[in-house]
């Protein structure tokens, strides 16, 4: 009987102390190193951590747990080893607070403008039910001179094949390939070869049109409108588009409802260079 007892009171014992220790959570206020007096804690730790880049985040815990430890105790040993703080000191924690709060309504902001919907209604307006990019086919032949350009046009007019007048002339890189210049969008060649290829109509040829390489004889072969990317296709650049535009218009408010006063009018810039703290 006595050694029941025993056992009881073992069992009560171990019962006791498990309690306690399963009632020390770890709060933010966990203190996890103390340094010359001082109390680092798992906020810390934590903050630390909120910092860190990706590569870091995807650690192991207790990798990370135990660096980002090291790193506090460090930090401190060297911060604590300074007699008189820099006179920048207070200016700085200024700038990071308002480094830190500007970026925190940053992430909100941009978070609060994805949505399925917002996604949606973007693609659709960027690309209308039935509209899909159009795309030209044409060769070119590329010259120093309007005289040479209305010379080989002549030619052209009485026969002459475009791509044996390309290989014969042009001083662009097509030229060896016939001024073959394969398939092309909008917005990717100069404004005016683009203004004559959008009014030519397939098996013409056009110019001289002069832009800042020379003058060139264009020749468009086809054209042909090809479906617009998915959704899915476009999702990476409509969210940051979405979220740009939503952190551009918080910011527009927020300047027509503040009272911004800009006094920097006669302070010389040099003063970058030329004023310390």
């Amino acid at each position: 009987m006595a050694k029941l007892n025993k056992i009881f009171q073992s069992i009560a014992l171990i019962l006791f102390f498990s309690t306690g220790l399963a009632a020390q959570e770890p709060k933010l206020t966990t203190v996890v190193a103390t340094v010359n007096g001082t109390e680092l804690t798992l906020a810390h730790v934590l903050d630390i951590k909120r910092q860190l880049p990706d590569q870091y985040k995807n650690l192991e815990d207790s990798v990370l747990f135990n660096g980002i430890i090291e790193q506090l105790v460090q930090q401190q040993l060297l911060a604590s080893s300074i007699e008189t703080p820099p006179s920048w000191l207070p200016t700085a924690m200024e700038n990071q607070e308002r480094n830190l709060l500007s970026t925190t309504v940053i992430e909100a902001v941009r978070a609060d403008a994805l949505s399925e919907a917002a996604l949606q209604s973007a693609y659709d307006a960027k690309f209308p039910a039935g509209a899909g990019e159009e795309e030209y086919q044409a060769a070119h032949i590329l010259l120093e001179t309007e005289d040479k350009a209305r010379e080989l046009l002549k030619l052209l007019d009485e026969g002459a094949d475009f791509a044996t007048l390309a290989q014969e002339h042009s001083t662009g890189p097509s030229g060896p390939r016939g001024g073959d210049l394969g398939w092309f969008g909008k917005g990717q060649m100069v404004p005016p070869f683009e203004n004559a290829v959008l009014n030519m109509e397939p098996g013409n040829y056009a110019g001289p049109v002069q832009t800042q390489f020379g003058y060139h004889l264009i020749l468009l072969r086809d054209r042909r409108v090809m479906a617009p990317p998915s959704l899915e296709e476009m999702r990476g650049e409509l969210e940051v588009e979405l979220q740009n535009a939503a952190v551009e218009a918080h910011l527009r408010s927020l300047m027509d409802g503040a009272d911004v006063t800009l006094s920097s009018d006669g302070i010389d810039p040099s003063v970058l260079s030329t004023l310390d703290q």
